[in-house]
């Protein structure tokens, strides 16, 4: 499905199907020996729409025939999943560190199917908003509603798109700018394009008090590297033509068509010059910190990212 200007989405499609693809993600190291997150709701999520494109990334059970042309694939995929758990678990704890600070409003920029909301201990007095297209939060709450699951925090959604004024929907929705806030940006910035990014920051800026603190997954350093985009283009395209020979059924993402590939500034250094004290840790490092290094001999598929922690001076 191509991107184009004001495009919605149902959760099956598109950007939407992203979401739950990391919500595999995060079901797979859930349900693991040794998990080092804990999402129980991101089953049932996948439970309520069933296998699709979503699940590839995250499947234990590959034919033979695409494991013997392709043997690193299964590690390659695992290292896939820890990826999504150490992003997970980066996130969960920069909320949790600025509740117990306390920062009482909190705001998840492209919610999609994060439960933090739901499943991560607020402290009382807590408000969470989440924004994101209207038809991701409504499959969302309808589905955790079904299940008899309630918020551990006062959760307020704002049915808004990143590109048109959300600042002002996030007002009209209670949020006062005043106050000390804690921002994630996690999962979205290839999604926008450029001018949509800067524009993206300066909003935040605009309505981050002193003390307020933000978290990003940001591009690094050879995200834009042309030969490694080109390399990842022809795997996926090697991939799919295994597949569909093997199993005609399953399909494989082709995630890198739904971004916008444009050059943009590093947000370490937007955040430093705007008045923030940013802490920038590469994905391999945090990766290695939480003891899901990339083994030698394996080609890392992780993206090139850097995470972000900032706090407003």
């Amino acid at each position: 499905m191509a991107r184009s200007d004001g495009d919605s989405w149902e959760i099956t499609e598109s950007v939407g199907a992203t979401a739950l693809g990391v919500a595999a993600g995060r079901a797979a190291e859930t349900e693991s020996e040794d998990p080092l997150i804990n999402d129980p709701f991101a089953r049932v999520f996948l439970d309520a729409v069933g296998d699709g494109v979503w699940s590839w990334f995250f499947t234990a059970d590959l034919p033979d025939a695409v494991i013997e042309a392709e043997p690193q694939l299964p590690a390659e995929m695992q290292l896939m999943v820890s990826y999504t758990a150490c992003r997970t678990a980066f996130f969960d704890g920069f909320f949790l560190d600025a509740a117990q600070a306390g920062v009482n409003q909190a705001v998840i920029l492209a919610a999609g199917l994060d439960s933090r909301a739901w499943r991560l201990p607020w402290p009382d007095g807590t408000t969470v908003y989440e924004l994101d297209q209207i038809k991701v939060l409504d499959f969302k709450v309808s589905t955790l509603a079904g299940h008899g699951a309630e918020p551990s925090c006062d959760r307020i959604g704002v049915a808004v798109d990143l590109r048109d004024d959300w600042p002002a929907a996030l007002r009209r929705a209670g949020f006062d700018p005043s106050a000390r806030s804690a921002w994630s940006v996690e999962g979205l910035l290839p999604y926008l394009p450029a001018a949509a990014h800067e524009l993206l920051f300066e909003r935040i800026q605009g309505l981050s008090a002193a003390g307020s603190r933000i978290a990003v997954e940001a591009h690094g350093p050879g995200w834009m590297d042309p030969d490694l985009l080109a390399q990842r283009q022809e795997r996926g395209q090697r991939l799919r033509g295994l597949i569909a020979k093997a199993d005609p059924d399953r399909q494989v993402p082709a995630t890198q068509e739904l971004w916008y590939l444009e050059e943009r500034e590093d947000v370490g250094s937007w955040l430093s010059r705007h008045g923030w004290q940013a802490t920038v840790t590469p994905a391999r490092e945090l990766m290695a910190g939480y003891g899901r290094g990339v083994p030698d001999g394996i080609e890392d598929p992780t993206p090139r990212t850097l995470f972000v922690a900032a706090v407003r001076s």
